[in-house]
């Protein structure tokens, strides 16, 4: 693992064997699955959770999208990651559901007007009171 791996990465990739890695460490298709990695780092970081709590929700996540026929061939794995997170900082009081619903619509409409390649940038009337 390179030097730039933070303690908590460390323990992340101690504490939930199925992250995509390599040599260096946790490998990411995407800029929004590392953001999603990161955020949960801090997380962490921060006392929220334990890393045993976050893989019973992760497992959760994971094992729900299976049973809902997720064929498991590991292009879904930050999708599930994502969820667990919203769903973990709902269950920990640090949002709710109808917060959780309006941020994503307000990402979608910002989205859906930004010409692809550019970067999406959220402004204040994307979210709705």
């Amino acid at each position: 693992m390179n030097d730039g791996t933070t303690d908590a990465a460390r323990q992340a990739l101690a504490a939930v064997p199925s992250i995509p890695r390599d040599a260096e460490g946790p490998v990411f298709k995407e800029p929004w699955e590392a953001q999603a990695f990161a955020m949960t780092l801090r997380l962490f970081e921060q006392g929220l959770f334990t890393w045993q709590e976050w893989t019973v929700a992760l497992v959760a996540e994971i094992n729900r999208a299976q049973d809902a026929g997720d064929p498991d061939t590991g292009e879904t794995y930050y999708l599930h990651w994502l969820s667990a997170l919203e769903k973990i900082v709902a269950d920990k009081g640090m949002t709710d559901g109808s917060t959780l619903s309006r941020y994503q619509d307000a990402w979608r409409r910002a989205a859906d007007r930004t010409p692809h390649g550019d970067p999406i940038l959220l402004d204040a009337s994307d979210i709705e009171p």
